[in-house]
């Protein structure tokens, strides 16, 4: 049941109703969302609800073992569990076929006799999610930064809360839960922003991500055929397409959040506005940069190594795994490691470290665009599928006898690349949003009008699933 699909706006406006209907009823408001939840976790694949029945239960007993034991040892061995059990059963639905794989292939390279029959397992949806969500809860727990959660269905509707289930954001406990039994007074204002960022995130994902959708699909499904023009468009219109596609799914799980009382955190902040890669990872996916800044980064040693090769080795290891968390596919590994290596690179020459100081004219934009084709190189071997696309796709930037074709299509491709890029410039200077809410009321029904008219119109076409469901 996919954010765009006509199903989930009828789920969601019964949901809605009767949340608004149960405004005062907390424990009731706390069930039916649940059962919300589960419903829509369950829709598509009813199975792996019991997956996430499991996660929810262990986790639940953990952190409150963890706070009632009486030592600190006690309390390792209860974090350990958790810890455990959350990652191997991510290990095993998402990287054992990965690994299996890897290692017959090391050992065939070492010439030892090694084979793999991949399994073919299926993906539980929004495992990464709410898997680093549930480990920050006992993690929390254990640093006695939170109290452990002792009534059962407001944890569980914690870990299972629909909107941002699948492909986030990355909530931590600390925010969401206390937000539970707060009055659910849904002002006019926040209504208005709620209805700006749903339309909004269909207009990201259905007419401008879906759109740059077959340009991207053909530079980099079919490398062998394209040229200098159509790889530079593909290249390009992955950049955007990723940008819309995402931040789209996210615009709409924290408008949905919104009409419904709840308050989840930004996770995109104008990504191709940044001045460095350092500032891009301030501004891309926030809620797993964030996460695993303080989850990992930090207890690595972080910044506070005894040398800046300690440094340069968590900052490695944090962007391998973070690639890695994108998939279990070498490809994904080494788009973390090229980001690490940049992020390297900049604190040794001191770039990125405050962004827009002493920066004017020329240089900023200078810097943004180089932090954005840098960004854009990067995408390349995030989409290209495994060494062979990604050699074909780089030769096609050198290939001359390739006629560049300039269609209506590529036209508006262009258009919506570099619109896209633009408005994040000017988001940099006015709040989009507020100045939104400030117009009038018949303005904002007319705007509304119009996207509910091209997502009808552009939205008739072949459905395309959001980009991170994979993740």
């Amino acid at each position: 049941m996919a954010f765009n699909s006509s199903a989930y706006l009828v789920f969601f406006v019964v949901i809605w109703l009767v949340v608004r209907a149960a405004t005062g009823f907390s424990l009731l408001r706390v069930w039916v969302l649940l059962f919300a939840s589960w419903y829509y976790y369950a829709s598509n694949n009813h199975w792996i609800l019991l997956l996430l029945l499991v996660t929810t239960q262990i986790d639940y007993m953990a952190a409150i073992a963890i706070e009632d034991a009486p030592t600190l040892a006690v309390k390792k061995r209860w974090l350990t569990l958790s810890l455990v059990a959350n990652l191997g059963m991510l290990a095993s639905f998402k990287y054992l076929d990965f690994f299996g794989s890897s290692a017959a292939w090391l050992a065939h390279g070492l010439g030892l006799s090694l084979s793999w029959t991949d399994l073919h397992i299926v993906l539980p949806a929004g495992i990464s999610f709410y898997t680093f969500e549930s480990m920050s809860y006992t993690i929390d727990v254990y640093r006695g930064h939170l109290r452990a959660e002792r009534s059962w269905p407001r944890y569980a509707m914690f870990v299972a809360y629909f909107p941002h289930l699948v492909a986030g954001p990355i909530v931590r406990p600390a925010v969401f839960l206390p937000q539970i039994d707060a009055k659910q007074r849904l002002r006019a204002d926040e209504f208005q922003a709620g209805l700006f960022l749903i339309f909004q995130g269909l207009l990201k994902k259905i007419v401008l991500a879906d759109f740059l959708a077959p340009f991207a699909d053909s530079a980099f499904d079919k490398p062998a055929e394209a040229g200098l023009f159509a790889a530079a468009l593909g290249t390009y219109a992955f950049a955007l397409q990723i940008y819309f596609d995402f931040s789209g799914y996210t615009d709409l799980a924290i408008g949905c959040s919104k009409l419904m009382g709840f308050q989840l955190p930004e996770n995109f902040r104008r990504p191709y506005a940044a001045m460095s890669m350092t500032d891009f990872w301030r501004r891309w996916h926030i809620s797993l940069s964030t996460w695993l800044r303080d989850y990992l980064y930090v207890p690595l040693g972080g910044n506070r190594m005894g040398s800046e090769w300690g440094v340069y080795r968590n900052l490695m290891i944090t962007m391998l795994l973070g690639g890695l968390w994108h998939g279990a596919a070498w490809h994904f590994v080494l788009w973390g490691g090229l980001q690490g290596a940049f992020l390297v690179l900049e604190r040794h020459f001191g770039v990125g470290r405050r962004p827009g100081s002493g920066i004017a004219g020329t240089w900023q934009w200078t810097s943004r665009a180089i932090a954005f084709h840098l960004t854009c190189f990067c995408w390349i071997f995030f989409r290209a599928a495994d060494g062979t696309a990604l050699r074909e796709f780089f030769a096609a930037f050198l290939r001359t006898d390739v006629p560049m074709t300039v269609t209506a299509g590529t036209v508006v491709a262009a258009v919506i690349v570099a619109g896209g890029i633009i408005l994040q410039q000017v988001g940099e200077r006015w709040d989009l949003e507020r100045l939104f809410v400030r117009l009038p009321i018949p303005v904002q029904a007319a705007a509304f009008a119009a996207i509910g008219v091209l997502v009808v119109v552009i939205g008739s076409g072949p459905d395309r699933p959001f980009i991170y469901f994979q993740f």
